[in-house]
């Protein structure tokens, strides 16, 4: 698998593809999806897509693809070159959202949180194969949330492709297996060895050593997960960003202030509520009425 893309900017999100095979531009055909990494602080979330014509599943069956958690990471490397070796039907698509793009995301100031920025990878994932020529017919994904909900989506979004979402779906549909296996195989050839870090001990002991007080973590890191952001506060020197929002404590506080209306009214709107800058606050600026 070509990493290049990735490997030559890891803060960027980027999508990784194989050649679309011919049948499937002609013969009906069947998609499964599912993902890889959404829990960890380190590396990047995983959306993998597999595809092939409804009449060769049983040849993907004949891979012996299985829920790829059940495999150990050789037979999971073994079976994606067995996926890859059969491009004359079968192809695939990964499509990696960074670190930087997951923290981005969650941080900003309209939240663009962890399930929808999965469901929009794995609707960009659908469309991509559909522009490339696929013939879909079928998809079935994998999902930890409610089913029912998601799949409505879906098939509103993709209206003449009958959309199966189900709890466990890498267990029950070979299609997604594959779809597995692909998308968890490229986790596992990232730059960090995350054997190093899979359990909870290690990744914080890996989060420690590698913690610089001023500049933080490298871009590995997801900056918005509570393990990094408890770490940050505690171990590394302050930092107070003038553009900073307010905390919940000081909003509250200032839920009395005038009301935008009362600068409207006649009388005198300097009363008490009136509030001085910040700037003015911390820098000790007062207004002067002579000099």
């Amino acid at each position: 698998m070509d990493l290049s893309q990735f490997e030559a900017d890891n803060s960027v999100s980027c999508r990784l593809t194989s050649p679309i095979p011919e049948t499937c531009k002609t013969e009906d055909c069947c998609l499964g999806i599912d993902e890889a990494g959404r829990g960890p602080v380190l590396g990047p979330m995983v959306y993998g897509i597999c595809f092939c014509p409804v009449s060769r599943k049983e040849q993907l069956k004949e891979l012996k693809v299985a829920d790829s958690k059940t495999l150990r990471e050789d037979q999971r490397e073994s079976l994606f070159l067995k996926l890859d070796e059969a491009k004359n039907f079968v192809g695939w698509a990964l499509q990696i959202l960074s670190p930087n793009t997951i923290s981005t995301s969650m941080l900003q100031r309209t939240k663009y949180n962890l399930n929808a920025l999965s469901h929009d990878a794995a609707i960009g994932l659908v469309q991509y194969a559909l522009d490339s020529g696929v013939q879909l017919k079928e998809v079935f994904v994998d999902t930890v949330g409610p089913a029912a909900k998601y799949q409505e989506t879906l098939s509103k979004r993709f209206p003449g492709v009958e959309v199966t979402v189900r709890p466990k779906a890498d267990s029950l549909f070979p299609i997604v297996s594959a779809a597995s296996i692909c998308a968890k195989t490229w986790t596992r050839t990232t730059a960090l060895d995350t054997r190093t870090v899979s359990f909870y001990p290690k990744t914080k002991s890996w989060l420690l050593r590698h913690l610089d007080p001023v500049f933080g973590y490298p871009q590995f890191v997801r900056f918005s997960w509570s393990t990094a952001q408890t770490l940050l506060e505690s171990k590394a020197v302050p930092v107070h960003w003038d553009d900073d929002e307010e905390d919940g404590d000081k909003a509250a506080a200032r839920q009395n202030n005038t009301s935008m209306l009362s600068y409207f009214s006649r009388g005198d709107s300097s009363g008490s509520n009136t509030h001085t800058h910040r700037f003015f606050t911390e820098r000790k600026l007062q207004n002067l009425s002579s000099l």
